[in-house]
């Protein structure tokens, strides 16, 4: 049996906080994914190029990066709106960045720019007769999204839907460089407490390949539903 030297527990919670963390920031990525790849289709030319804008920056600097903007630079930023409320009206209030959250927003904001294209390439491949089709039939338009498009276009976004999400996940890692315990922290200060950091590293590799296979089976599932009907003409 291994003697994780009383460290079992924070590792346990570590995780934890690992899958709360990848799991919203996937939500948020999702939301942002969509409303990125409506912005570089619409066909207004504010909307797109802001679209653009928001991709290009986020593919172009490292994630490490970001994160540290996001962390320390956010509560600069802070910082200054407060003090400018207190020299201004008076207003005496802190506001401390919480480790936690910096770590989904940010995370979310960088695989949202990997999403909107995703999304963006699934939209374009869905048949334009079918939406024509539908609003045909005199289906409105949030009709034809919900039941014709947006089906249509899952299909074509889960492989790169489940690709997101896989380095999404090991994206997590990072949130340990501004002080949020998750498993790669705990492990890490463990290992320099017991000298013994191929112990802990090994576990916390095994947690996320665990992890990864499960998600890898719950898409395969996902994509085995969405793809009902369409196998065989495929």
């Amino acid at each position: 049996m291994i003697d994780l030297h009383g460290y079992g527990p924070r590792l346990a919670e570590g995780a934890l906080v690992t899958i709360e963390l990848a799991v919203l920031s996937l939500a948020l990525a999702i939301v942002l994914g969509l409303i990125t790849a409506s912005a570089k289709m619409s066909r207004s030319w504010l909307a797109h190029r802001i679209g653009t804008l928001y991709t290009t920056i986020i593919r172009g600097v490292p994630d490490l990066v970001l994160m540290m903007l996001m962390f320390f630079g956010g509560q600069i930023g802070i910082n200054m709106f407060t003090d400018w409320l207190y020299y201004q009206f008076d207003i005496d209030i802190f506001i401390n960045v919480n480790e936690f959250v910096a770590g989904v927003i940010t995370i979310g904001l960088i695989f949202g720019a990997y999403m909107g294209e995703t999304f963006r390439g699934a939209f374009l491949a869905v048949d334009s007769g079918q939406i024509e089709a539908g609003r045909a039939y005199g289906m409105s338009q949030w009709l034809v999204f919900r039941r014709i498009r947006f089906p249509q276009m899952m299909r074509h976004a889960i492989p790169g839907l489940s690709n997101n999400w896989m380095v999404l996940l090991k994206t997590t890692a990072l949130v340990s460089v501004i002080g949020l315990s998750d498993m790669v922290r705990v492990a890490s200060e463990a290992s320099k407490a017991t000298r013994e950091p191929f112990t802990f590293m090994l576990i916390v590799a095994v947690i996320y390949l665990l992890i990864a296979s499960v998600s890898e089976w719950g898409f395969a599932r996902l994509q085995k539903r969405y793809n009902v009907g369409y196998r065989e003409a495929d």
